[in-house]
């Protein structure tokens, strides 16, 4: 027997639900196209942040020869160069050799790596005694650690010194902090 009654009911609950899923579905596109505009506000304030803090201040205080400002309320106002250096692969050579002929050379770091299987204990321990004598190829890095590298080039900067800042991939900029009284 047929209850087209039932059936009814079950076909309008499966309407119900499909319009339920879908205000889900405009409500989630909504709060995507919301947190898209947010980001894009954020990204927007930090570009006028980093305008400000690195450019505008910092060409004010320059003009008016100051590098550093007491204000009223006790808070610190100051400007300082910060500095970003990478070694690319490209120049990797061409950088470790100066930094050897200038006599910086301790600052790279010289690695060996061994790679061993599981249950390989002895073999390791065999090895740290016989380095290649087993047929194991090592890897060898050699790097500078990022931060090493961006004291250094402050440093050297700073005192005036060489340094070759195509090499090194060398960018400054200026900052601006304000350090306010607790």
């Amino acid at each position: 027997m047929i209850n087209f009654e039932q059936d009814q009911q079950d076909a309008m609950k499966k309407t119900e639900n499909i319009q339920s899923l879908a205000d889900q579905v405009e409500m989630l596109e909504g709060l995507h196209k919301r947190i898209e505009t947010s980001e894009n506000n954020i990204k927007d304030l930090k570009k006028e942040y980093q305008r400000i803090s690195g450019e505008v201040i910092p060409t004010m205080m320059s003009e008016m020869g100051l590098a550093e400002l007491k204000l009223q309320d006790g808070s610190h106002l100051k400007v300082s160069t910060t500095y970003r250096a990478t070694i690319t692969e490209a120049n990797k050579e061409t950088a470790f050799n100066w930094l050897r002929n200038n006599g910086l050379g301790d600052i790279i770091k010289n690695e060996i790596l061994v790679s061993f299987g599981r249950n390989e204990d002895n073999k390791a321990a065999t090895y740290a005694e016989l380095a290649k004598g087993q047929g194991f190829q090592p890897t060898q890095k050699m790097k500078v650690e990022p931060m090493t590298l961006k004291a250094l080039v402050r440093e050297r900067i700073e005192a005036g010194k060489e340094m070759p800042t195509e090499i090194f991939g060398v960018f400054s900029e200026n900052k601006t902090t304000i350090k306010r009284n607790k």
